[in-house]
């Protein structure tokens, strides 16, 4: 049965829930046996919750959503669990022993939809660098090949689900922190429209907006069932993306029409190569799109290659850092150093203190006009931009 279970979607493990031909404990205890089997190859489950997952998957309590029983892992940033450790990659707060003192909105929506909490995965410190090596944890492996990234910043979750320990898993992104994992280890990762989940009671908004949480999965469906899940606002929420017309679920399978695609065979601006694996890949992907009868041509918005896009984003997350450390500060009771805190953390907050709050909010508005500058091009008729989501495959540890 487990090795049975470990190919299963989170879908299709929630029938079997259903149908009676398994119980929530049996699952957990299956997956808690897949990843102390697995995970000390991949170090993907840093912070284990076994004890506290198998007596909720067995609890009269455990709530009848549409994901009872599944076993699920949670980033170790930002969505966090009453009375468990949260670190945010931190070696710091590790060395603490810092727990969460509440549910965060989407964590209790995950809970509320059935899901059991196993543990939380590997992060990069604080989230701003696409791979997944922190001091506080050391390096997640790919499961597909030990020697190389899942990257990150959510690559301890990738890397979790595409291993077969849990069917699904959380996962944040700002600037890639979802879609850039789920391209390493092949899987699904969408990162939802701002505002169409609640970062709160924490943050009405991260990195001016950037920020955007959701799940790591295998199949679409489950990435469209569990939005139906997680999205909606939440009390304070400063801004939300507006209802869908019917659930994201239903969408799935449902006849799109002849689509209009643009095709980008490019990084932006084309600051890096397209390594030959990663063309062929995108190439591939839109041929498939014509033997499915939509229309496909080479085109994207021009703004996306305005090199000045750099310069105001790291103005964003730099400030972003600096502010990190400052409230950790303020919580843990002890001022950071550099000695506390990773050199490429340090440097980040550095530059983010160098920043003006005149500069913040220029570059804040700067990348609004952007915004506004890139969606225009969608006017001339296009349904969908289809780009490589990485420039190169997963580099190895330590590059």
């Amino acid at each position: 049965m487990t090795d049975s279970l470990a190919s299963h979607d989170a879908t299709a493990v929630a029938e079997l829930v259903r149908r009676g031909a398994v119980t929530p404990l049996e699952l957990v205890d299956a997956a808690i046996a897949r990843i102390e089997k697995v995970d000390p190859q991949l170090n993907a489950v840093i912070i284990p919750l076994f004890d506290k997952a198998r007596r909720r998957a067995q609890a009269s309590t455990l709530p009848n959503g549409p994901f009872r029983g599944v076993p699920f892992l949670l980033k170790d940033l930002f969505c966090q669990t009453a009375g468990d450790p949260y670190h945010a990659g931190m070696r710091l707060l590790r060395e603490r022993g810092w727990t969460s003192g509440h549910d965060t909105y989407l964590a209790a929506k995950f809970i509320a939809a059935g899901f059991v909490v196993l543990g939380k995965t590997n992060a990069p410190e604080l989230g701003p660098v696409p791979t997944t090596e922190p001091v506080a944890h050391g390096p997640t492996r790919n499961p597909w090949d030990t020697s190389r990234t899942p990257m990150g910043s959510s690559g301890g979750s990738a890397a979790a689900v595409a291993a077969g320990l849990v069917p699904v898993a959380h996962g944040n992104d700002g600037g890639g922190s979802i879609r850039v994992p789920a391209s390493a280890c092949g899987l699904v990762g969408l990162k939802p429209s701002r505002g169409r989940t609640s970062l709160g009671p924490d943050f009405g908004e991260s990195w001016s907006g950037l920020v955007a949480e959701h799940v790591l999965t295998r199949s679409v469906r489950d990435t469209a069932a569990i939005l139906d899940v997680a999205a909606g606002p939440m009390p304070g929420d400063p801004y939300y993306a507006p209802p869908p017309a019917r659930s994201f679920l239903q969408n799935v399978g449902a006849p799109a029409g002849r689509l209009r695609i643009a095709l980008m065979r490019q990084a932006p601006g084309g600051m890096f190569p397209l390594h030959a694996d990663c063309a062929a890949a995108v190439s591939d992907a839109a041929r498939l799109l014509e033997t499915l009868g939509h229309d496909v041509q080479e085109s994207h918005p021009p703004a996306l290659d305005d090199a000045d896009f750099a310069q105001h984003v790291t103005a964003v997350v730099t400030s972003w850092t600096a502010y990190d450390l400052d409230f950790w500060s303020a919580a843990t009771g002890t001022e950071i150093t550099a000695s506390d805190v990773e050199p490429y953390t340090w440097a980040l907050a550095d530059m983010g203190r160098a920043i003006s709050a005149p500069g913040y909010i220029e570059a804040v508005l700067w990348l609004q006009g952007y915004t506004r500058r890139v969606a225009s091009w969608w006017e001339q008729g296009f349904d969908l931009l289809l780009t490589p989501t990485m420039c190169e495959p997963p580099p190895p540890l330590g590059s």
